[in-house]
């Protein structure tokens, strides 16, 4: 089969792999009908995420038809059309048994687990296509990809529904709408959102369903902010002509917004000096992430306000400005997506058209223009805004 390999930073190919096997009971194989190029992959495109493996194939977000399973797998049958949550879940352990599927005990049990253990005191669930960090699985950006505990992941989704329509079900829309959760969203609230990419719209819209007044969305890029406001319905910032946190302020009346979310992660793009330091320190891995986003929502946030972090952090971040955080007693909350939480209230709010997920999509490309793709998705090139690969 076709699939898209990692060969270093910047350096994506196309080529022809093994087809994946059945190689445990609770495995199935999915012939992939699309798949997608999520922000997080820039952070391998871009040489930030340890432990990659000539090779490698990424991706994680994909969906497909079934066209195998293991003898243990009772739950799908051959043609079931069904979407991939991008973390690995047995189902079955203390984390999984709480609904917090990203942190499943049992589908990282991998050599590498105990390095991932010393980075971050724990071993988190496996994800699809993303370092031996997490697992080593093969990503779903190919022809075909081996789901394991099919029994629990695969989330079957209706024949009327097109592929667009319910592909992001797999990472983005749920990781917008838990980002937007963790605000703990009260009537009237005001929402501040860096970062109109992908994540970023879904977490404005998601945003409003869960009862915020005004969103107001933050980001440089101008395709992006016109989605942020026709698509998502925010206010908008473009911090290259006006500092946000000034903005903030004064659009909130002095106060700062009840909830900051950052949906940007550890590829910030700073301005001036502080942006400068950043990039530097990161350069010579003596930070591993860009936090000025971060930064800026603990400054920016209210007194006894709520911070949502959406956006990917992968190692060590400096100057946090902890003190604001602590004395103005902020809540913040992060974490990888429990995506299979929220797929039967996600797909009804698709089918009864609250959100219109193919809006976003800038680009459809075959699965063989892949590395033009990332090209034009991290560089921000004709008006990219998300890209769907179709094998």
């Amino acid at each position: 089969m076709k699939a898209v390999c990692w060969h270093g930073a910047m350096d994506m190919r196309v080529e022809t792999v093994p087809d994946p096997e059945i190689i445990n009971p609770r495995d199935a194989i999915i012939k992939i009908t699309s798949t997608a190029i999520c922000g997080s992959d820039l952070h391998i495109y871009d040489g930030f995420i340890p432990s990659m493996q000539p090779g490698d194939i990424i991706g994680h977000e994909f969906m497909g038809e079934v066209v195998e399973t293991g003898p243990e797998v009772k739950n799908l049958k051959k043609g079931d059309r069904v979407i991939i949550p991008f973390p690995i879940s047995c189902g079955n352990c203390f984390f999984c048994q709480r609904d917090l599927w990203s942190l499943c005990d049992n589908s990282n049990p991998n050599p590498n687990a105990g390095a991932v253990e010393k980075l971050y005191g724990h071993s988190p669930a496996a994800l699809f296509g993303y370092s031996h960090l997490f697992g080593g699985y093969a990503g779903g950006q190919a022809e075909y990809a081996r789901v394991p505990f099919a029994d629990v992941g695969p989330f079957k989704v209706p024949a009327e529904l097109t592929d667009d329509q319910v592909l992001f079900l797999t990472d983005i829309l749920p990781t917008g709408y838990m980002a937007a959760e963790n605000c703990n969203i009260q009537p009237g609230d005001i929402v501040a959102v860096w970062g109109c990419g992908p994540v970023g719209q879904f977490a404005i819209k998601s945003a409003f369903l869960l009862g915020a007044e005004r969103v107001i969305a933050i980001d440089r890029v101008p395709e992006r902010l016109k989605l942020a406001q026709e698509f998502a319905g925010a206010e908008v910032i473009n911090y290259e002509e006006i500092d946000p946190g000034e903005a903030l302020k004064e659009m909130t009346g002095g106060r700062g917004p009840d909830s900051c979310l950052d949906a940007v992660g550890l590829e910030a793009h700073g301005m001036g000096l502080e942006g400068f330091y950043d990039k530097v320190k990161q350069a010579v891995r003596l930070e591993t992430d860009r936090p000025n986003v971060f930064r800026q929502a603990i400054v920016a946030c209210r007194k006894g306000g709520h911070v949502s972090l959406a956006g990917v952090y992968g190692g060590f971040l400096d100057k946090i400005p902890m003190g604001a955080a602590f004395n103005k007693g902020l809540t913040i909350k992060m974490g990888q997506t429990h995506v299979h939480r929220y797929l039967p209230t996600l797909l009804d709010h698709i089918q009864n058209g609250h959100i219109d997920p193919p809006a976003i999509v800038s680009h459809h490309l075959p699965l063989d223009q892949a590395p033009h793709g990332y090209d034009i998705f991290k560089h921000k090139k004709e008006n990219c805004t998300k890209v769907v690969l179709k094998p």
